[in-house]
């Protein structure tokens, strides 16, 4: 697989902002319908770009809870880990610095199915209690519903 550039990361992550509001939520909510376009790959898995936003001097332990539990649950509950990333450049706006990753699904009420599920687990609610004792690690979540264009060398 062809690596993603951190400049072209920041970019299409730019570019996706908008489309925040337009996405479910993994705790709920609702999501407005992807509008229809022919570029859509047929039979593309469903990608979705989290940004995750520490609280100042908690990125180490979000790294640590992903690399610990998290990702081993998002596993168990069929999400499937595409890549994870930081920025090189520390923040300069006096955040806890973000960790930028891809999850792809079979579909959008796979992916619906395995949040719900990921958010229920005992074992995932253990983790994220033990991990936060000393407060909050994440102050805001950014998600991004995608599919694959008919182009992309990624479906």
């Amino acid at each position: 697989m062809r690596s993603v550039t951190i400049p072209t990361l920041i970019f299409l992550t730019a570019l996706a902002a908008p489309l925040v509001a337009q996405t479910a939520s993994p705790r709920g909510g609702t999501s407005a319908a992807a509008p229809h376009s022919n570029s859509f790959a047929a039979g593309s898995r469903v990608f979705e770009l989290r940004t995750y936003h520490a609280n100042p001097g908690k990125l180490d332990a979000l790294n640590a809870r992903f690399r610990e539990h998290t990702n081993a649950l998002f596993e168990k509950h069929g999400m499937t880990l595409v890549a994870y990333w930081m920025p090189i450049a520390p923040p300069t706006d006096g955040s806890g610095g973000t960790l930028v990753y891809v999850l792809a699904y079979p579909s959008v009420e796979a992916r619906d199915d395995a949040w719900k599920a990921f958010n229920a687990d005992p074992v995932w609610i253990a983790a994220r209690d033990a991990s936060e004792r000393e407060g909050k690690l994440v102050s805001k979540v950014d998600s991004v519903l995608m599919k694959a264009t008919d182009y992309s060398k990624i479906k």
